[in-house]
């Protein structure tokens, strides 16, 4: 498992309605990669867009059965287990288009003048 992976649940997940979705892993591959390590973070991917800074468009061009948007203000922790389905990885462009919603989702601005 890694970064920008996007994954199928095969279990019904009662935050989506108790249906299956798709999502994508955000953690960085430290955690996605490790197996000592149960769970990862995930934003989940919704059929309905909504057109806002926070949303990434992907589609079928990524895997997925439809236009969607991977939503990061709803970040999820999700049990590898879980993800069961493999669908594809993410482009190195919508790597960086999800990097950016991730960034403007979770307020996080560049701070001048502070070392690293």
């Amino acid at each position: 498992m890694k970064r920008g992976e996007i994954y199928r649940t095969g279990e019904k997940v009662a935050e989506r309605g108790h249906k299956p979705g798709f999502y994508i892993v955000v953690s960085r591959d430290f955690i996605a990669e490790n197996d000592d390590v149960a769970t990862v973070v995930c934003a989940p991917v919704y059929s309905e867009t909504l057109g806002i800074r926070s949303e990434t468009l992907v589609g079928i061009d990524d895997g997925l059965p439809q236009d969607s948007a991977i939503r990061c203000d709803f970040l999820t922790l999700m049990f590898k287990r879980k993800l069961t389905a493999f669908v594809g990885v993410l482009s190195g462009r919508k790597m960086a288009e999800l990097d950016a919603a991730l960034t403007y989702a979770l307020g996080i601005r560049p701070k001048h003048g502070h070392p690293g």
